[in-house]
């Protein structure tokens, strides 16, 4: 049957618009859109405060006005135009106008070493990241926890999706890190009440904290074999049993050592976890996961996803790949553990219980299964959505389920899933004669 009129078979006259606006956005490179992003925000910085007052808010959105507009739907207007002003319309434009220059300089940056170009570039996000959030103090928080999340959800995609198996023991990995990495801050760095006069001066406790962190992951890693031992001997779902009962394990461990504070959990963390200190573990975090997956013993987990019989026949060590992988997977939550006990300073074993599981679960499998990319979307997406729909209290948890359901019928595998990351394609220049190839 032909098409209707001039347009393409398939074609609505919608997506052709849609495509044509879009198209001169498809050359603009990564450092075009930080650019852009960049722009937004001192724009917010300068004006934004003053823009809030004419359009009747009380301060600037702490949200993108999701909050504000669950709050007061009277002022829905007023937090469109101010998207409009303050966000939409300066990252666009930037982008557009800053295109050529961008590709320019992203071009000229390739004929350098790589990691020059992914300095630039990590520099110019943490720029933008760092001037969204210093306008309030909640910013900060919830920047240091979306960042956590995703070194937390990371991990976990490297058992559940690189590896094919299916694990409940995060939470408890993430609490060996906190624990430890708080009982070891604490003891050197804190005049505590329980555990006695600091060991060291608190000047040293900056350049210390890295130890501790790496502790508390290496404690996560080391119990971790609790549950791979076990569970890589035997065939089937013992993973996800043994692993649930870790997870109770632990919590009901830490409700009962009283020495480390017990059920009412356990405070007075050195405030380590600044901004930057955060930005760059994430950094860090992902650039190693993401080298882990590609890497041959990567290769060698996908194929032990696969078909575990053909892999073994293959000469995979099998056991050995899965072990390592394990082990790894729990170092980084560990490594999420110690952090977030330095960005609340403060835990509790209840936070680490089955709400924590189901959390980390569905930032996950919302993201993409196989998928760097896909485990920072799933962990920004979801702890974005979650913040803007705490108004509605109790409601949020009937909602939110529901669009995971909904993720699951229509993309079974998340968003974003069985997508290879690669900083090079990804920061390189954009030209026309690229893009129509």
């Amino acid at each position: 049957m032909k098409a209707t009129g001039s347009l393409p078979a398939g074609r609505s006259k919608f997506k052709i618009y849609r495509d044509k606006l879009l198209a001169p956005y498809i050359q603009v490179p990564v450092l075009g859109w930080l650019a852009g992003l960049l722009i937004s925000t001192l724009l917010e910085t300068f004006i934004g405060p003053y823009l809030a007052m004419v359009l009747g808010m009380s301060d600037v959105p702490a949200l993108f006005g999701f909050t504000v507009v669950l709050k007061q739907p009277v002022l829905i207007p007023g937090v469109i135009i101010y998207l409009l002003i303050i966000y939409v319309l300066p990252i666009a434009i930037g982008a557009r106008l800053t295109k050529s220059l961008a590709n320019y300089i992203a071009g000229k940056l390739q004929q350098y070493p790589f990691w020059i170009s992914a300095v630039i570039h990590i520099v110019l996000l943490y720029v933008v990241i760092n001037t969204w959030a210093v306008m309030n103090d909640y910013r900060v928080l919830l920047a240091k926890l979306i960042m956590i999340a995703v070194i937390v959800t990371l991990s976990l995609n490297v058992i559940n999706g690189y590896m094919g198996e299916f694990s409940c023991s995060h939470p408890g990995f993430i609490a060996l890190g906190a624990y430890t990495a708080s009982i070891i801050t604490v003891l050197f760095f804190v005049n505590d009440s329980v555990l006695g006069a600091a060991l060291l001066p608190p000047v040293l406790a900056p350049f210390l904290f890295p130890v501790a962190l790496i502790l508390g992951g290496l404690m996560a890693s080391l119990f971790s074999l609790l549950v791979a031992v076990p569970a890589f001997n035997t065939r089937g779902d013992y993973l996800a049993i043994i692993s649930l009962a870790f997870t109770f394990i632990i919590k009901s461990l830490l409700e009962n050592l009283q020495i480390f504070g017990g059920a009412r959990g356990f405070m007075n963390q050195p405030n380590l976890a600044t901004l930057p200190v955060v930005f760059l573990w994430t950094v860090l975090a992902v650039w190693i996961i993401n080298n882990f997956v590609r890497s041959t013993l990567g290769k060698a987990l996908n194929a032990v996803r696969d078909n575990e019989t053909a892999a073994n026949a293959m000469t995979v060590d099998t056991k050995k790949t899965k072990m390592t992988a394990f082990m790894f997977a729990a170092f980084w939550a560990g490594i999420a553990g110690g952090l977030f006990a330095h960005v609340m300073r403060y835990v509790n074993p209840g936070s680490f219980g089955i709400k924590k599981l189901a959390e980390v679960l569905a930032m996950v499998y919302f993201g993409g299964l196989n998928s760097v990319i896909g485990s920072i979307v799933g962990a920004v997406g979801f702890n974005l959505l979650s913040e803007m729909l705490r108004p509605l209290e109790i409601f949020k948890w009937i909602i939110i389920p529901l669009l995971l359901i909904l993720v699951m019928i229509f993309r079974p595998t998340g968003l974003i899933a069985f997508k290879d990351f690669d900083p090079k394609k990804l920061l390189r220049a954009k030209n026309k004669k690229e893009e129509d190839k």
